[in-house]
């Protein structure tokens, strides 16, 4: 119950700010908006104020806001279809280019926006998530970039400037200057770093580059290899497969030279010692690592909250939502060249058990899995295939090109197979969460 009720919760919202960005926006630019519905399909229930029904349909996967004049769209929105009408200046189609290019935006805009006032909120509310280590580990340096860095000291500062917790040393390796840098330790030994200037290189280059961390479960994500093999919140791995575990980095290591092989684990939980297998996952990596394991576990964070000001908690907002549509991108564009596997995609009942636990956790991190999911709906509603935002964004671009529009028989069948490609990717996913679910 708690899964559903969570799911549909955070489906409601997301659909809501969504939706109701594209109905101010129409009404803003003086476009008729006959209906604005939470849901595809069969209404049932609703109300009208002014010239728009609101209504609540039966399928929660979804919603739209029917405008007038857009006939290419109203046959797949679950409602029933417009009688025959004369064009009208207040017609979807009579406006202007930046009108509806305005109007289509809006949703993702308000998904965007919704994103940066929640995370503003929760840092503004419970404060700033700091992580206090200053240890520092490294975590699979193929190239031996760190080979310098002594595993388990503490950094005590960047370029001469002090570091006193691990957001520090973030913010510290990302605004330093391209070229040398230096690390120094609390052991007083020194290393010296050459840092690319491009960002997106520097943070492939600092990945292996971590904070210390114990081999002690945090998160055992539902459904993954560590779930099916038993493996629990606060147990401490002590070895896998035959080597002792001390850190994270250990426990990492041999999970990821295991891809699809059984390996035993021993983990204190409690006074007990448990032993158990696990068979990591197959991924494969987008450095050119190939095929390593996963279990679907994370390591447990002992993070402190800092109070900051309403400045800076929008700051944290822009910031956080900004770094979320990025890896977002980053994760589409390993599905799409195959760096990353397609079972990796989750359809509902992912996100009603990540929501459950979400909500298990307590209000701080539903909040934040909601804002977190709202910048993905925002991103994925910006895939350039007809029936989502990005293919009506696509249509206009088109039309602005060609100096006329598509004719409503080639959006009509652009968007039908859009449809269909948004269906086969659901029925994808649905079947992801199945096989995940059955340990499949």
């Amino acid at each position: 119950m708690l899964t559903l009720v969570s799911f549909l919760v955070v489906i409601g919202v997301l659909i809501f700010v969504h939706e109701l960005g594209h109905l101010l926006a129409a009404k803003a630019v003086d476009i008729e908006a006959p209906q604005f519905s939470i849901g595809f399909g069969p209404k049932i229930l609703g109300f009208r104020m002014g010239e728009t029904e609101y209504v609540i349909s039966a399928l929660p996967l979804g919603g739209y806001v029917r405008m007038a004049g857009m006939e290419d769209t109203s046959a797949l929105e679950g409602g029933a279809e417009e009688e025959p009408r004369a064009p009208s200046p207040r017609d979807f189609d009579a406006k202007p280019l930046w009108a509806r290019a305005f109007v289509i935006s809006a949703g993702v805009i308000m998904n965007l926006l919704f994103a940066i006032l929640t995370f503003a909120g929760i840092a503004y509310t419970f404060g700033e998530q700091i992580n206090p280590v200053t240890r520092v580990m490294v975590v699979d340096d193929q190239a031996g970039r760190f080979s310098g860095v002594p595993e388990g000291a503490s950094i005590v500062s960047i370029n001469g400037q002090p570091v006193e917790s691990w957001n520090a040393i973030d913010e510290a390796l990302m605004a330093a200057p391209g070229g040398e840098l230096s690390l120094r330790f609390d052991q007083g030994s020194e290393t010296r770093l050459s840092l690319p200037s491009d960002p997106e290189q520097r943070q492939e280059f600092l990945r292996p580059l971590q904070p210390y961390t114990e081999p002690v479960i945090g998160t055992v994500t539902s459904g993954s290899p560590a779930a099916g093999a038993g493996l629990m919140t606060g147990d401490r791995v002590v070895q896998a497969g035959d080597q002792p575990v001390a850190t994270w980095t250990d426990f990492v290591r041999v999970v990821r030279a295991n891809p699809g092989v059984p390996v035993p684990l021993v983990v204190q939980r409690g006074a007990d010692r448990v032993t158990l297998t696990a068979v990591p996952e197959v991924w494969r990596e987008t450095d050119g690592a190939g095929e390593v394991g996963r279990l679907g576990v994370a390591a447990e964070q002992r993070l402190i909250h800092q109070r900051i000001g309403l400045g800076a908690s929008l700051g944290y907002g822009v910031r956080t939502t900004w770094g979320t549509a990025t890896t977002i991108v980053r994760l589409l564009g390993d599905l799409f060249t195959g760096r990353a596997s397609p079972r990796s995609l989750g359809g509902p009942l992912a996100i009603g058990q990540i929501s459950a636990e979400a909500a298990r956790l307590g209000l701080e991190p539903y909040i934040r899995w909601m804002a977190l999911l709202s910048v993905n709906l925002a991103v994925l509603n910006l895939l350039p295939i007809p029936v989502l935002d990005g293919g009506q964004l696509l249509f206009i671009l088109v039309e602005a090109v060609r100096g006329r529009p598509l004719s409503i028989e080639q959006r009509l069948r652009l968007s039908h197979i859009g449809l269909i490609l948004v269906v086969g990717l659901m029925v994808w996913a649905i079947t992801n969460d199945f096989l995940k679910l059955f340990g499949i």
